[in-house]
């Protein structure tokens, strides 16, 4: 992608969705950092539906600590890898508490010393929670970034790194919404729908794909 093309292809996604937010329901510091961390090779909607149950129950470190761990798994279950969130979200509650008087840390160095947060998890908290301009790159914005040619690279680090670099500073905090939402319901791994992307003239993607045939005769 040319850098004359980046500011149209960000005004675009801007003017479609204003005020883009993350799909995960949360309603403070803690409840977003325990869901972003649950949310790992899981869908958000399948982490709403367990944090619905949860968050009314126990949505502080001290309230996640005073469930024990059996009874923090009887609420999150139903999402991948359980035992092992459930084991670090509890290592991370205690620090909490402990380290930082039950508050979230909002420095990268911080969060990533909680079991369970990495690189990604803490990129989330720091621009969702915080409103600081940090790329958290998830499989969609690894996709989409790539195929579009906006901030190519091998990995995920790479990636992000190209992102800090080429996304203009009126866009940099909601930037990885838009492209996490462009990579989840357009840009699709198998079949991006490029018949109904906003910013194709601006995407490197060839051939881009065609409308299917069943939606031409339905249109």
């Amino acid at each position: 992608m040319k850098t004359t093309q980046i500011v149209p292809f960000f005004q675009t996604l801007q003017a479609a969705n204003p005020h883009p937010e993350t799909e995960l329901e949360y309603s403070s510091d803690f409840e977003l950092l325990a869901a972003v961390l649950l949310s790992a090779q899981a869908t958000d909607v399948g982490v709403n539906k367990a944090t619905r149950k949860l968050f009314p129950v126990a949505n502080t470190p001290q309230a996640i600590l005073d469930l024990g761990l059996e009874g923090l798994e009887s609420y999150i279950k139903t999402i991948g890898l359980y035992r092992s969130k459930a084991k670090h979200l509890m290592e991370a509650c205690q620090i909490l508490v402990d380290r930082f008087g039950g508050q979230v840390p909002q420095t990268r160095e911080e969060l990533e010393s909680l079991p369970g947060v990495g690189r990604k998890t803490a990129n989330v908290v720091l621009n969702v929670a915080f409103g600081q301009p940090t790329m958290a790159v998830d499989t969609h914005i690894f996709r989409v970034s790539n195929r579009t040619g906006l901030a190519p690279g091998k990995n995920p680090l790479e990636v992000e790194k190209q992102l800090l670099k080429r996304v203009p500073a009126e866009f940099a905090v909601d930037s990885h919404h838009w492209l996490i939402l462009l990579g989840r319901y357009v840009c699709q791994a198998r079949t991006p729908k490029c018949w109904e992307c906003l910013v194709t003239p601006y995407c490197d993607f060839k051939p881009k794909t065609p409308m299917p045939a069943a939606k031409k005769r339905s249109s």
